[in-house]
């Protein structure tokens, strides 16, 4: 299930400022303002005006100057950040058949706005249509199942599929 703070709802720009931190964090600990002014295209005092917003909400940890890194809590909104832009990415390749870089570019402009009811229903249903492809009668109710049990139908299980 997704998440969100109602307390600390980020902007759209916030929510790339983080997930940029975690991308470019990934086997460290913290990255420097240039790294993150080269991967967003936005100048250096932007992402330090960033890193300073994001840091009086305690979500990282940046001291002029220095290096940039998420805070646990920093790297949990990160994580479900990341988590809606994948799962909007799939749905939008794999169930409509759009291509990658098209994917990806709807999947950024809407993991901003999508309610977290929206989002957690569209994750279930990619996992779902992992393990129970289109083929088949009664999809619907199918899928009605695997909301409401929170588990596959018999006649959906594939093996090596994990769901939520």
């Amino acid at each position: 299930m997704v998440k969100q703070d109602t307390q600390r709802e980020q902007t759209a720009s916030m929510e790339h400022y983080l997930e940029a931190i975690a991308i470019l964090s990934a086997g460290k600990r913290a990255v420097r303002v240039k790294q993150m002014s080269d991967l967003l295209g936005v100048t250096m005092p932007s992402v330090t005006s960033a890193a300073k917003k994001l840091s009086e909400q305690e979500l990282t940890e940046h001291e002029k100057y220095r290096h940039i890194k998420l805070t646990p809590e920093g790297a949990r909104v990160a994580g479900d950040i990341i988590h809606r832009h994948t799962a909007l990415t799939r749905f939008f390749a794999e169930a409509l058949g759009i291509d990658q870089a098209t994917a990806e570019e709807g999947a950024c402009k809407i993991e901003h706005v999508i309610s977290p009811l929206g989002m957690e229903r569209l994750a279930k249903f990619v996992e779902f249509m992992e393990a129970c492809p289109m083929g088949g009668a009664n999809l619907p109710g199918r899928y009605e199942y695997y909301l409401e049990h929170a588990e596959l139908p018999p006649d959906c299980r594939m093996k090596g599929v994990k769901t939520r």
